[in-house]
């Protein structure tokens, strides 16, 4: 399994193509989950644990991988199951998020599938685990949910959002107030983040829950004779999303003559130095990990201060 997540040159073949891999897995029970394979670096049986003092409740331990320290999480008590109990036919999904390696303990691991996107849908809107669930799938008429792996981090580690806004260059935040921004994101942890961040700037966030619906809103303004590139200061959109993906979604903007001169930044989790690559190759403008919000408001007004032709503060050239 680990020798087929190393293979990064043909996962790169999917970025613009609207297709992405899941990797399927079991918690506690014959229901069948999924997290992109973007996300993954390996998979591997489970370990010797050591504790850690004081740990979150869905922390079962820590490993130790290659001169790392690995905090292991309870992935079926982190989704709101009953904890799965360590044994010997146990596994470790091992990942990176924005820089950061982590562990899930899982049961058995399923396959590796390659889908389309619009073959991804949204989570039903019900109760129970559905709120850690970004989109489910079909897989030989089974029922595959893939999980919100942001939101599992982002209440065991919460994210910062507190920007000390105050010592940011006056006229810049002054001319940030009242613009617009789309962002496009299935998780609403990563929506919210951008929300409560840039919002202290007094900016207007637009939401779109996945690359279709925001396409859907660029073209529904277009359509009413605005001026869809002057009326936002930038699209934000993830990689990965249900139905249609960051990538397609940056390609179908850039071949639509109204739309093709917005400003768009690439916002994920997925390891940072792929990402810059594909920058490039599908044509946003810049690249931004998920969950820095320092970093979040100084892309924001570098944009502010070149749309409005102002100084660039030291500290953001």
């Amino acid at each position: 399994m680990a020798g087929v997540l190393d293979s990064v040159d043909s996962r790169t073949q999917l970025v613009g193509e609207n297709r992405l891999e899941l990797l399927m897995f079991r918690l506690l029970t014959g229901q069948l989950f999924a997290i992109n394979v973007f996300k993954i670096q390996e998979v591997m049986r489970l370990p010797s644990l050591s504790n850690l003092p004081h740990h979150h409740p869905h922390v079962v331990g820590v490993t130790h991988l290659r001169g790392q320290t690995v905090t292991v999480i309870n992935l079926s008590q982190a989704i709101g199951m009953p904890a799965l109990k360590p044994t010997e036919d146990s596994n470790l999904i091992v990942t990176e998020y924005n820089n950061s390696i982590r562990a899930f303990l899982v049961g058995g691991v399923d396959r590796i599938i390659n889908m389309n996107w619009d073959e991804i849908m949204p989570p039903p809107r019900t109760t129970g685990r559905s709120h850690y669930l970004t989109a489910i799938t079909r897989v030989n008429e089974q029922i595959v949910e893939i999980i919100d792996v942001e939101k599992v981090l982002a209440e065991i580690s919460p994210y910062l959002i507190d920007v000390d806004t105050n010592s940011l260059d006056e006229d810049l935040r002054n001319a940030a107030n009242g613009m617009e921004i789309l962002m496009v994101d299935d998780s609403s942890t990563a929506r919210a983040q951008v929300q409560d961040t840039v919002g202290q700037l007094g900016i207007k966030i637009h939401e779109a829950c996945d690359g279709k619906e925001g396409l859907d809103k660029l073209r529904e303004w277009a359509d009413a004779n605005e001026d869809v590139p002057n009326k936002l200061l930038m699209m934000i959109t993830d990689a990965e999303m249900p139905e249609m993906d960051g990538y397609r979604l940056t390609r179908e903007i850039r071949e639509d003559p109204r739309l093709k001169d917005m400003f768009i930044v690439l916002h994920t989790s997925l390891s940072g130095s792929f990402n810059k690559a594909m920058v490039q190759k599908v044509g946003c403008d810049d690249f931004l990990s998920k969950f820095q919000p320092h970093q979040l408001i100084d892309i924001v007004l570098k944009r502010v201060a070149s749309v409005k032709g102002l100084p660039l503060p030291e500290n953001l050239s």
